[in-house]
C-alpha cells in the first residue's frame, strides 16, 4: 500500500446524492480526493459518516496510485523440454496415420 502525504492531497466535501433520505440530502458527508502530482480524483459517498467515506477514497486513491505505477516482472522466456517435443511429434503421427486412412487414393477411381 502506498503512503499518502497529507500536502499531497486536496480534500472537498460534497453532498451524496440517491436513496438515504433528509440526512443524505442535508449533509456534506461524501468526500473527493484530488492526488494534486498526479491529477487523480477520487469520490466516496456510500457511507453517512464523513470519516468512513474519507477512509474509502484514501483507500481508492491508495490502489489507484498502485494500478498506476506497478511494472509487471520481466517474462524470463523458457525452452520446451525434450520430452514434451517427443510427446508433440507423436501425438501429430498419430493423428497422421488417422486421416491416411481416410484418404482416398487415386487407383480407387480408376477402376
Amino acid at each position: 500500500m502506498i503512503e499518502i502525504k497529507d500536502e499531497d492531497i486536496e480534500v472537498t466535501h460534497l453532498k451524496g446524492s440517491g436513496p438515504g433520505g433528509q440526512n443524505r440530502n442535508k449533509r456534506m458527508s461524501g468526500v473527493r480526493i484530488k492526488h494534486l502530482p498526479t491529477g487523480i480524483v477520487v469520490t466516496a459517498t456510500e457511507r453517512r459518516s464523513q470519516e468512513q467515506n474519507r477512509s474509502a477514497a484514501l483507500e481508492r486513491l491508495s490502489n489507484k496510485l498502485e494500478n498506476l505505477f506497478h511494472k509487471p516482472k520481466a517474462r524470463v522466456k523458457t525452452k520446451v523440454t525434450r520430452s514434451a517435443k517427443k510427446r508433440r511429434l507423436a501425438s501429430k503421427k498419430i493423428a497422421s496415420k488417422k486421416k491416411e486412412t481416410r484418404r482416398v487414393s487415386r487407383e480407387d477411381f480408376e477402376s
